[in-house]
């Protein structure tokens, strides 16, 4: 034990961050004391965040949590499946066929406009009476732990897309509702239901939501939209939606330097293979956690003076 408690505590936090991040919380953590306080500090975090580029130079003095910012940033994600049509109505449930029903069609689509991203190929439309259609997020099946939801509550932003026919008016509704374990309702958001008149131009609109402080014990999200034409007309004449999507942001604050403590300095490439080294020498006889520990992970390389652990 010598060896390792005889390593600066930047060469030491700096071989951490070699190490993947989940094996930092259910395996290193719980070799000794030391190693807990580090994992748990906002060292070791921001020195990940910035190997990976999850970090922008405006916002590292705002974050609160840099473990927390780490795993939101890597889970940074739509969380709906299957937002554009591309694979027709999967992933798509509780779905109510008004008129014709729903039908995917390829952009721009007659008397339509061109989505304003490239990514977006398709849409889906309705027709002459109420189509509306859902998706059931499960937040723990998506790695949103039940801690994470409860303490932290990241803010969760919704948005979709929603478009008309230049030759025809329609309607379109959302609603987005935060559900329990039990599926009740802990928060809800619901649009007025919008109308787009006859004459309109057929562009692209966005509607979002965010939601924030939503209290404990969210589990799912449910997102539902929906809509018909105005005219009754035969056929798919109605709102067209695509791009949907719920995003978990990470959180921020402002004016938290006092709080976050700056990554360690680089040693120079001499100075961190001798310290390396000796204390890899110091460990070979040693049966102790942090040699097994050690000895289990021989991928590990100190990446930042560019020579391999020896003796790993």
């Amino acid at each position: 034990m010598d060896g390792m408690e005889s390593l600066p505590e930047g060469v030491l936090i700096q071989i951490l961050a070699s190490i993947p991040a989940v094996d930092l919380i259910l395996v290193c953590r719980l070799v000794c004391c030391q190693w807990k306080n580090l994992v748990d500090g906002a060292a070791l975090w921001i020195l990940k965040c910035q190997q990976e580029g999850l970090t922008r130079a405006e916002s590292e003095e705002d974050v609160e949590n840099w473990q927390n910012f780490y795993f939101l940033s890597k889970k940074r994600k739509n969380l709906i499946k299957n937002p554009c049509g591309e694979e027709d109505l999967e992933h798509w449930g509780e779905i109510e066929n008004g008129g014709d029903g729903w039908k995917i069609e390829e952009l721009p689509g007659d008397f339509g406009k061109e989505f304003p991203s490239e990514d977006v190929h398709k849409y889906f439309v309705t027709s002459y009476e109420w189509c509306r259609k859902a998706q059931v997020i499960d937040l723990r099946a998506e790695g949103y732990w039940e801690e994470l939801m409860d303490t932290t509550q990241p803010k969760i932003m919704v948005r979709d897309w929603y478009a008309g026919r230049s030759d025809a008016g329609c309607l379109y509704e959302l609603c987005v509702r935060l559900l329990s374990e039990n599926e009740d309702v802990l928060a809800e958001y619901k649009s007025e239901t919008i109308t787009i008149p006859e004459d309109n131009d057929a562009s692209w609109a966005e509607i979002s939501h965010t939601f924030s402080s939503y209290g404990p014990g969210v589990r799912f999200v449910r997102f539902e939209h929906g809509g018909q034409d105005t005219l009754f007309w035969k056929g798919w004449y109605g709102v067209r939606v695509t791009n949907s999507s719920v995003t978990h942001m990470t959180l921020l604050y402002r004016n938290t330097r006092a709080r976050c403590q700056e990554p360690p300095p680089i040693l120079a490439q001499e100075d961190c293979a001798k310290n390396v080294n000796e204390s890899v020498n110091a460990l070979q006889d040693s049966a102790s956690p942090l040699a097994l520990m050690f000895s289990i992970r021989q991928e590990i390389t100190y990446k930042f003076c560019g020579c391999p652990l020896l003796g790993l």
